[in-house]
């Protein structure tokens, strides 16, 4: 099985999201597994000098868009048993940010069609027998594959599987885009193509043509399939329902790994002793009260309202205020709620330290350190910072929504099953009560450390996602290619 994942982003070469981490793991999981993955990304200015020094020449092609004739590098580096190809534009992807452009259209239907060109120029070494698109960047693949190559002896027996992150983010575009760009017609202007509202919608274009779609959750499945979660497309989700599979996000373990984090003090497998001491060692570093048996409530987020921060905002001086708790909170985002954070901060000095930042190396120090870990999101595809709260046995509290409510069991003390603590409704006072309630349970120690017990038993590795993934490229039946 051959399979070529295209995205946008891709750690360790370029992050600014979740799905960076999903194309820096899933693709070695796989691999692990016997299936044969590529990747590949635009070429970034902002991808670190180590890898760029790395990167060998492949092939050089010419992208054509509509009156245009674009250049585009193909270069390559070997990196996890996995190769990585990069697409060189300098005009399109040597800018100071990933996104956020006026011309993203254009950048991306670029990155597209040379996705399309570069399958071409390796006809004799590799073909894949699915293309896995993440993601409205790559949106246009699917469309292209029915379109453009449909009669293309080359991309006969390719399928595609395209996978929603986030159903927030569309890629919508004035309806001109289809004709200057694209070299298409009106006759996608339909229910069944791209039409949107009037423009087009590269991700609509893709949850029509794709021959499966995937979200990265259960839960997130069904939830986007309601006009609540839906973001307009929902009509569209529900049509291909039955092609529709959300399977959970995991982690890389072996990078997230209390035991052998470089960031931490005191390595840890299962002791909560230890974890104790990152917890006093971050106290000293953020100058809080050095209080080993003080609970301890860590936030590592962007700082936007779908992560729950009107949530936050509304209790959190009557938590401080009347809990004796410390919240230690990493992030940055909206400028409301950074404000309203630091004013938390200078109003409770000894309870709150407000981390206006991104430090990867800090964001583990918080996981190790805190004993419990907040996460009331409006929505949540899947989500990562409760599966790595889990990994690091911090006690997650969540709303239960999205992949939340697919990784996060409450705790019942009467039968002891449970691995943290959840609320359903997206309610202010439900999340403190929630919030109390764990702070009760924090101090029944035997309780507290059956708690822990469960969530050792509770990891989620990429392993189990990887061979779901492979069942659903099998499922396809792409062995056409195999078969000749």
């Amino acid at each position: 099985m051959k399979v070529l994942m295209v995205g946008s982003e891709c750690t360790p070469f370029i992050k600014s999201g979740g799905l960076a981490d999903v194309l820096g793991s899933l693709p070695q999981a796989l691999q692990e597994q016997g299936t044969d993955v590529r990747v590949i990304l635009p070429k970034y200015q902002e991808m670190k000098d180590e890898w760029k020094e790395q990167l060998m020449h492949l092939d050089e092609l010419n992208v054509h868009m509509g009156w245009r004739n674009q250049y585009a590098g193909i270069e390559y580096l070997e990196h996890n048993g996995v190769i990585f190809y990069f697409i060189d534009n300098e005009y399109y992807f040597k800018r100071s940010n990933l996104y956020g452009y006026g011309d993203e259209a254009e950048r991306f239907v670029f990155f597209n069609r040379a996705v399309m060109e570069m399958i071409r120029a390796l006809e004799m070494e590799w073909i894949p027998d699915v293309i896995h698109c993440h993601d409205w960047q790559t949106g246009l693949i699917p469309v292209l594959l029915h379109t453009h190559y449909e009669n293309d002896e080359l991309f006969q027996g390719i399928k595609t599987v395209f996978t929603i992150h986030n159903l927030k983010y569309q890629g919508i575009f004035p309806q001109s885009v289809l004709h200057d760009l694209i070299d298409l017609d009106e006759g996608m202007m339909i229910e069944d193509g791209m039409e949107f509202f009037g423009d087009i919608n590269f991700m609509k274009g893709a949850l029509n043509y794709a021959d499966t779609i995937t979200t990265v959750s259960e839960t997130y499945a069904k939830e986007i399939q309601t006009p609540y979660y839906g973001e307009n497309l929902d009509g569209v989700l529900r049509k291909r329902a039955d092609q529709l599979v959300g399977i959970v996000n995991g982690i890389n373990d072996k990078d997230y790994n209390p035991m052998r984090d470089d960031a931490l003090e005191f390595p840890y497998r299962s002791s909560l002793t230890k974890k104790r001491q990152n917890k006093m060692w971050l106290q000293e570093q953020l100058g809080l009260p050095v209080k080993k048996d003080v609970p301890m409530i860590g936030i590592v987020s962007r700082l936007v309202e779908q992560k729950g921060f009107d949530l936050i905002g509304r209790v959190i001086d009557e938590l401080l205020h009347e809990e004796d708790i410390q919240i230690v909170l990493l992030g940055t985002g909206e400028y409301q709620y950074e404000q309203m954070l630091q004013w938390a901060q200078d109003r409770h000095p000894t309870k709150m330290s407000t981390n206006i930042q991104f430090s990867e190396t800090l964001s583990r120090q918080v996981y190790a350190a805190s004993d419990l870990f907040l996460m009331p999101s409006r929505f949540e595809p899947c989500g990562i910072g409760q599966l790595i709260a889990l990994r690091y046995l911090t006690v997650p509290i969540v709303r239960e929504t999205g992949g939340l409510a697919d990784t996060v069991h409450a705790f019942n003390e009467n039968t002891e099953e449970g691995n943290g603590f959840t609320f359903t409704n997206y309610n202010a006072h439900d999340m403190l009560f929630t919030i109390r309630r764990a702070l009760e349970l924090y101090q029944d120690m035997p309780t507290w450390q059956q708690l822990v017990k469960n969530i050792i038993k509770s990891q989620f590795s990429w392993k189990y996602s990887a061979s779901q993934y492979i069942d659903l490229y099998n499922s396809i039946r792409v062995y056409e290619s195999m078969e000749k």
